[in-house]
């Protein structure tokens, strides 16, 4: 079947959400060889996803997830994510897992699906293992933690089994310098299934379709972001609120609708920086970076770059009214000492 969907992904003919799933069985086939799911792939790429396509997939493929078994109560939370899709290779620190903490801080909870290092030195399960925090939770032990501590890392190789026979057929394209449906799809499959999510895209004309996607999956509050680095060549863009140029949001809320605008960072108290102001390095280096941030001792670009994304998560999940209103209970949050009581709860209950 991959071969019959390949040749029509050729004629530039989109997918049926049936043929999705026909395609889905086939690529998470053991018995099928990853070059032919590595052609498929690159069909499909070239073409140009649809949002349809893309929600499609992330429908099926979350079916196939293990999920932690929440129980009510928790459920009925306003469960939060917060990440990036990666790909923007600037090799800056790890925000949005500063981001996950301060906002679980703040009680909201936050069930951040992630996993180690792609396109970076140090992905968000590299940097939490290095802080302390567990990564390797089962199920069980996820749904308890996110119930206890509002917080809980679900490391995506444990509850995606089915992506290891898709492993190969990635390799293939990657060493090709193809990308996949599957540098859109991370952020997409979280098994926590959250109702709010703020996710980070390295290209501003993904922001729309991605929040096509979001609310085609059931998000009842999104935002999808892509902010701008001055470069003297190429445009750049982070896949993370940016306080170095303008940022391009789409977001929407399941009552009121869906928008595109643009923010600046002049509209927040921020200092003079650039995008080697925010760099990171290996696991070690970053895990010390958000130590420093949440003890409060560094106050400088990095701490702006994680509160312009904080106003955003604590905004999309309900706990501020406005960025700017979120910008400040960020800041309080450090400030208080709350951020760093939650990291060292969480390393101290094994979460």
């Amino acid at each position: 079947m991959l071969e019959i969907l390949t040749q029509q992904l050729a004629e530039n003919q989109s997918l049926t959400d049936a043929q999705v799933a026909h395609a889905v069985r086939d690529l998470t086939n053991q018995n099928i060889a990853p070059q032919i799911k590595a052609q498929f792939l690159t069909a499909l790429a070239r073409k140009g996803e649809t949002p349809a396509e893309i929600a499609a997939f992330a429908l099926e493929l979350r079916a196939k997830a293990i999920e932690p078994p929440l129980d009510k109560e928790t459920r009925s939370r306003q469960i939060l994510d917060v990440c990036g899709t990666g790909g923007d290779r600037l090799n800056t620190f790890n925000i949005s897992t500063t981001v996950a903490l301060i906002t679980a801080s703040a009680g909201v909870t936050v069930a951040k699906h992630g996993n180690r290092a792609i396109t970076s030195q140090a992905g968000s399960a590299d940097v939490l293992e290095a802080l302390g925090i567990r990564i390797d939770l089962e199920p069980e032990e996820a749904a308890r933690s996110l119930a206890e501590h509002h917080f809980a890392f679900l490391f995506a190789p444990k509850y995606h089994p089915a992506f290891q026979h898709i492993a190969p057929a990635r390799k293939l394209c990657a060493e090709r310098g193809q990308r996949t449906i599957f540098n859109f799809l991370g952020p997409l499959l979280n098994p926590a299934r959250p109702a709010a999510q703020l996710i980070g895209v390295p290209q501003p004309q993904l922001c729309g379709p991605l929040a096509q996607v979001l609310q085609r999956l059931g998000v009842r509050r999104g935002m999808v972001v892509s902010g701008a680095v001055p470069s003297p060549g190429a445009p750049a863009h982070l896949d993370e609120l940016s306080t170095l140029g303008d940022n391009c949001i789409a977001e929407f809320y399941q009552e009121r609708g869906f928008s595109i605008s643009t923010l600046s960072p002049r509209d927040f108290p921020v200092q003079p920086a650039a995008l080697a102001d925010l760099a990171g390095s290996d696991r070690r280096v970053n895990a010390e970076i958000v130590r420093r941030l949440l003890r409060g001792e560094d106050r400088g670009p990095k701490r702006d770059a994680v509160l312009l994304n904080c106003a955003a998560a604590l905004f999309v999940a309900e706990k501020a009214s406005s960025l700017t209103a979120g910008w400040e209970l960020a800041g309080e949050l450090v400030d208080s000492g709350r951020a760093l009581s939650k990291l060292e709860q969480l390393v101290r209950a094994g979460a």
